[in-house]
């Protein structure tokens, strides 16, 4: 089979991601929940109008929850692929991938209370 050229690839890779994008928002109720707290919180910038770099750190701060959160849930589903019986090794992998996904989140709420708080008060 001859090697695809550079650009074809690119272009079926960025069709892959684009499919794994909206089965996650499709398939996933904690993506959809994020998703509209992203939605709400970029509604927020603009009503508040946040600077250049509160921009930024609010869209990073989206990009990193919403981007874990669907690689935990593909470690989720592999583990239940590899392994559909109830697994204490398996418990513990999702355990720490959900683990990552409150880190991020927590650092978002941060973010979004050093961003808000003193616009509200």
């Amino acid at each position: 089979m001859p090697k695809e050229p550079f650009f074809v690839n690119r272009i079926k890779s960025v069709g892959f991601a684009f499919k794994g994008l909206f089965l996650l928002l499709r398939t996933e109720a904690s993506i959809k929940i994020q998703f509209v707290i992203a939605l709400l919180m970029t509604a927020a910038g603009f009503y508040f109008e946040i600077s250049a770099g509160e921009w930024m750190a609010q869209l990073l701060s989206i990009g990193m929850v919403m981007g874990v959160e669907g690689l935990n849930t593909a470690v989720e589903k592999i583990s239940d692929y590899i392994q559909p019986n109830e697994d204490p090794k398996i418990g513990f992998i999702k355990d720490i991938s959900a683990g990552a996904v409150m880190i991020v989140s927590i650092i978002a709420c941060i973010v979004g209370l050093v961003i808000y708080v003193p616009k509200l008060v």
